[in-house]
């Protein structure tokens, strides 16, 4: 397996069975040229992409620079092979390189799959808190 950072809107066309959704061309476009947003992919020995994770560099003027998990994906045919807990370990990397403090991710509580791996991949639970929401697109 191989993890590359992405930074070519093909790349991401080429991988877009791993998105919930198909890209959008000026919101990739947006995604790639921020220096501060992160998009890796994991490709199988026969190059097809089989993983994806993005991440997003939060700064805060009273504690500095942390990196958050925004979304993680595995092809089904690569699940269960260490796809997810790489991209995981090659985002944390990057946090690191960049001087993040940290690193989070929010998961909803009944997804047994990525709460493991990201378990595997070295978080810790640190506790429970309420998301709230605005659907901004709403009229």
């Amino acid at each position: 397996m191989r993890i590359e950072r992405v930074t070519a809107e093909a790349d991401v066309h080429r991988a877009a069975d791993l998105f919930d959704a198909p890209p959008i061309d000026s919101v990739t476009r947006r995604f790639l040229t921020e220096p501060t947003h992160h998009l890796l992919l994991a490709y199988d020995d026969a190059d097809r992409p089989v993983g994806m994770i993005t991440g997003v560099e939060t700064t805060h003027p009273d504690k500095g620079t942390e990196m958050l998990i925004y979304e993680l994906g595995v092809a089904p045919v690569a699940r269960l092979q260490g796809v997810g807990t790489a991209l995981v370990d090659a985002l944390a990397a990057i946090a690191r390189k960049n001087g993040c403090y940290g690193m989070w991710v929010a998961a909803e509580s009944d997804n047994k799959a990525a709460l493991a791996t990201y378990r595997r991949a070295g978080a810790d639970e640190e506790m429970t808190f309420t998301l709230l929401s605005w659907d901004l697109a709403k009229d």
